[in-house]
């Protein structure tokens, strides 16, 4: 009897011990100062050019090093490099040459905006072990020659060539100048909204390089105070924002054997932007993408890179506008191309020859192909993730070149992406799934999956000792008719009959999605922090998402913030409703345009929001950037009614509930200016908020303490008003 009860005393403890260790409560410490959920990644892999390895980086013993490994077992081959051999260079990622005997290597880089940086560059020769600086000072985007033998960079707005043999340096343009002109890179707006900084190219023999010229002349500077010293000081660059001025832009070619330059003769009488540049499979032919300003007009340019003559061999249009993208893919046999297009009412892949004619539609279907990874053209087969499953989930498919045999790749439901191998035998697949974080395995291009590689385990078992609720989905159809999408979490053991507080989170911008099958990272984890303070969150994506094909998208245009605004309401009406939600309890939480909607919501819907949280929001789309807000919303002078009738800035007067506003002063995207003029505009209402600003902060908002500080006074805000 003894014997079983002490048997019985230890079970109880150990059974009591489990459900201590998975009742733990997440503290936001966990989330934002330590490393308690963060993820395993496999960071820093590129394909080998034989396809059958790939390279890493990877840190270990105070060094960083490139090991080589094989796809099919994971198997360390070699160490390529290691910062032993570079005399502890702290490289943080890296270039090969085409040969892969070379190695550039950014070292003291610094950040400029979004996807800008320049870094002291340097170079490894495999071969001689030897390692040398690549120019004097700090470089950007520094890139081989195809044949590896020479370097071109940009330094200080002009372009130059360092020629590895002769350690000459060549300086191709003279006049670039610090907001007046830039060769070979971009300007601040075509960075952020098209995507690249990059804005110079090789040809396929290394004999030519295309570059973009902006002059900025024009362009109205912005600055912004830096707090920093005794006296603050100013950071002054060009921001054209809509409806204003932009850079005029040119493409140039310049030809490394003759030292001369010349132009692309592709303008017009008409302001335009050229988004994209790339060279075809022939040396002495570079394509080039022009649009409209109104970006609802997309030409593919041909140049003769020996005269600049130009013929213009396929058009878009669309009455609304059209996405930009790096699908373009002209194939070896000099004759054909790959472009996609959502002409369709969704986003399909389809065939064209050099003269523009199309010749075939690849993939067909009511659904979005969200990404084209390339094309194996050893046999024809092209591979692709879509949204084909649901708008919810994303797998990898194959097909034909001919449209025919296609096959879903991934079996697992959620969100798939997938990384090639060179030669398109092997893919790296990162899956995750709501509730689920990365899972990255290794297939091969039948669809089989030959290893793991990284499944995080760690986590997985550190989020079995919290007290966590599953995100669930739900859809519901509006007042208009319109079916939505949306994710529910609610407290862990809720009791559905007794009424919650509801916290709703919004991003809603033009073609973005939050209600998807994937992991939610450092937002998840808070979320599911706020269910164990009994809050029930949810998110709905509103008209003007993407990945329901363009009608669904393209629906908000030249009114933004209107049906976003209205889908948003309906589902605080559609939730309030529901026997758990305390339909008086309701607030939501936004961030950039995030932020520009939940600000609508409280004000518009002042009855049903009883406080928002806007971080960084745009708050009068007259303050925003050209490219993006034109082409939602074309111009102020033509559109000035869609500008303003929906500005949180004309509806402070409708305020009644809780409004904390949130700013990085340092912000270069939505500046702190759109929180200074609602700060005014509220203040002439005579309205309460609540307004707190970091100093030299960005649009992320962040380092050192600064998201823990945030998320604790955002915590704070709806525990004291909601």
């Amino acid at each position: 009897m003894k014997i079983k009860s002490i048997l019985s005393v230890i079970l109880a403890l150990h059974v009591s011990a489990v459900l201590l260790a998975q009742n733990k409560k997440i503290q936001l410490e966990d989330i934002w100062s330590s490393n308690t959920f963060t993820p395993e990644w496999v960071r820093g892999i590129n394909s080998m050019n034989d396809g059958l390895h790939y390279s890493s980086l990877n840190y270990g013993n105070h060094h960083v090093y490139i090991t080589k490994h094989t796809y099919e077992s994971g198997d360390s081959v070699s160490t390529i490099l290691s910062s032993e051999d570079t005399g502890d260079l702290l490289f943080h990622s890296y270039s090969f040459s085409s040969d892969e005997q070379k190695l550039l290597l950014p070292t003291e880089t610094e950040s400029i905006y979004r996807h800008s940086s320049q870094s002291k560059y340097y170079i490894f020769d495999r071969a001689s072990k030897t390692i040398q600086k690549l120019s004097e000072g700090k470089q950007r985007l520094a890139q081989f020659s195809p044949n590896g033998s020479q370097v071109a960079f940009v330094r200080q707005n002009n372009l130059f060539i360092k020629d590895l043999n002769t350690q000459s340096e060549v300086q191709i343009t003279q006049d670039g100048e610090l907001n007046k002109i830039i060769n070979g890179a971009t300007d601040w707006v075509y960075e952020e909204e098209f995507g690249f900084d990059q804005a110079y190219q090789w040809n396929p023999a290394g004999t030519k390089i295309a570059y973009y010229k902006f002059n900025e002349e024009m362009v109205a500077e912005f600055s912004m105070d830096v707090f920093q010293d005794l006296y603050p000081s100013q950071s002054r660059f060009k921001y054209p924002k809509a409806g204003e001025k932009n850079a005029t832009v040119e493409i140039l070619i310049y030809d490394l054997d003759s030292r001369t330059t010349q132009a692309a003769q592709i303008e017009t009488e008409d302001e335009f932007y050229i988004p994209r540049i790339k060279w075809t499979q022939n040396e002495n032919i570079l394509s080039v993408q022009r649009m409209n300003r109104h970006q609802n007009n997309l030409d593919l340019i041909l140049v003769d890179a020996n005269n600049g003559s130009a013929k213009t061999i396929h058009r878009e249009t669309d009455a609304a506008y059209i996405d930009i993208n790096d699908n373009l893919t002209f194939l070896k046999d000099g004759k054909h191309f790959i472009w996609t297009s959502e002409k369709s009412g969704y986003n399909q892949i389809y065939l064209h020859n050099l003269k523009g004619r199309q010749l075939r539609k690849i993939s067909k279907g009511s659904y979005d192909v969200t990404d084209f990874y390339g094309i194996n053209e050893h046999i024809n087969v092209l591979y692709y993730a879509s949204s084909e499953r649901s708008p919810m989930h994303r797998d990898v498919y194959s097909i034909q070149l001919n449209g025919k045999n296609k096959t879903i790749l991934t079996t697992k439901e959620g969100t798939n992406s997938a990384t090639f191998s060179t030669n398109f035998d092997y893919f790296i697949n990162q899956h995750s799934s709501a509730n689920t974080p990365y899972y990255f395995s290794l297939f091969n291009s039948k669809g089989n999956e030959i290893r793991k590689l990284k499944g995080n385990t760690q986590l997985n078992k550190t989020l079995l000792e919290y007290d966590l609720s599953k995100k669930e989905f739900f859809n519901f159809k509006t007042t208009d008719g319109v079916d939505l999408n949306g994710w529910l979490m609610k407290p862990n053991n809720f009791d559905p009959n007794t009424e919650h507080p509801l916290f709703m989170y919004v991003y809603g911008g033009p073609g973005s999605q939050q209600v998807s099958d994937a992991w939610g990272g450092s937002n998840y984890m808070w979320f599911q922090m706020l269910t164990q303070l009994g809050y029930v969150v949810a998110c709905i994506d509103n008209r003007g998402t993407g990945a329901q094909g363009s009608k669904f998208k393209k629906s908000t245009y030249k009114q933004l913030g209107n049906l976003e605004t209205k889908d948003q309401i309906e589902a605080n009406k559609y939730l309030g409703n529901l026997p758990f939600i305390n339909k008086d309890r309701i607030g939501i939480f936004g961030w950039s345009y995030g932020g520009y909607i939940s600000s609508l919501c409280l004000l518009k819907g002042a009855e049903n929001f009883k406080m928002a949280i806007a971080v960084a929001p745009v708050t009068n789309w007259r303050y925003y950037d050209s490219i993006y807000t034109e082409r939602y919303m074309r111009t102020p002078q033509e559109n000035a009614s869609g500008y303003d009738e929906n500005s949180p800035i004309n509806h402070v007067e409708k305020l009644k509930g809780d409004y904390l506003l949130i700013h990085g002063s340092a912000d270069d995207n939505v500046h702190y200016q759109n929180t200074m003029e609602m700060t005014n505009a509220l203040i002439k209402a005579n309205k309460q908020f609540d307004l707190f600003v970091y100093p030299n902060r960005n649009h992320g908002i962040y380092g050192g303490n600064t998201r823990l500080h945030l998320f604790t006074k955002m915590t704070r805000y709806i525990q004291d008003k909601l």
